[in-house]
């Protein structure tokens, strides 16, 4: 999980870091698949609620094939989590509502996930923090 990408910080200055990604993890389960050590149901098994984000072209095109099924093109799913949001996180349905969830005042968590809707593969691709942006204040001129 090699940190990537910009440093984020909250309100006051606290540096919350950058996102991280999970290539090395998806490269380690793949092997274990191949190898035998990884059963298919392990690894196919995506919650109804991403399935059907991935059915319904919510989110955005990924630029390869499902690593499992070689078939379908794979589809990236973002979930938000954080204060004032559902217990259950929400899934923008347009680049707009993720921008509008990005700058909120208060700070949210993202999880972009990689779906395929055929075999139900998925896997988090990345997570970063976002949101916490303060207003600045218009001063006088």
């Amino acid at each position: 999980m090699a940190e990537q990408g910009p440093r984020f910080r909250r309100r006051g200055g606290e540096d919350l870091g950058g996102s991280l990604e999970y290539g090395l993890r998806k490269q380690i389960l793949l092997a274990e698949y191949r190898r035998g050590l990884k059963m298919l149901d392990e690894l196919c098994d995506a919650h109804p609620d991403l399935l059907r984000a991935a059915r319904h072209k919510v989110g955005r095109a990924a630029e390869t094939n499902c690593p499992i099924c070689e078939v379908e093109q794979l589809w990236l799913v973002t979930y938000v989590f954080g204060k004032g949001l559902p217990p259950g996180g929400t899934c923008p349905g347009t680049k707009g509502e993720l921008q509008k969830l990005l700058r909120r005042p208060d700070e949210v968590q993202c999880f972009e996930v990689e779906v395929c809707s055929a075999c139900a593969w998925h896997h988090l691709v990345r997570r970063y923090p976002a949101g916490g942006i303060v207003p600045r204040k218009r001063t006088a001129r």
